[in-house]
């Protein structure tokens, strides 16, 4: 995989998603951030990627609610969700509707970059399938 895997990162907790960017990209990935759902939605329609880590609990439009709009409008994009332990019923809902998997915060690095990885390769493997 010689292409970067190109990353959204949507939570509303700023400082998180900065520095959870920088590590990432250490990593050699591509990032971006939206601090909201309907930043996420707006990103995506001018920056493609092929994951979003998608935080389930934000204030406005909630991760279900936005998880529903990215599948809808960017079916190749693969989500991955980012849960704090008492929403994980939510983050199993989640993938009922098409996340890849989801991930407890705070998220390991390793895990967080191998599930990326691992949704990556699904891109791959149906872009070639």
């Amino acid at each position: 995989m010689s292409e970067s895997v190109r990353v959204l990162l949507v939570d509303d907790e700023e400082s998180y998603v900065e520095t959870l960017r920088k590590r990432l990209m250490r990593r050699g990935l591509v990032v971006s951030m939206a601090n909201s759902g309907e930043q996420a939605l707006e990103s995506l329609a001018e920056n493609p990627v092929d994951v979003v880590l998608l935080d389930v609990k934000m204030p406005g439009m909630d991760g279900m609610e936005t998880l529903t709009r990215i599948k809808a409008a960017h079916p190749r994009v693969e989500v991955i969700m980012l849960t704090g332990h008492a929403n994980v019923d939510v983050a199993i809902r989640g993938m009922e509707q098409g996340a890849f998997d989801y991930l407890m915060k705070p998220a390991e690095m390793d895990d967080l970059y191998y599930k990326i990885q691992d949704a990556h390769k699904k891109i791959l493997l149906a872009d070639n399938g």
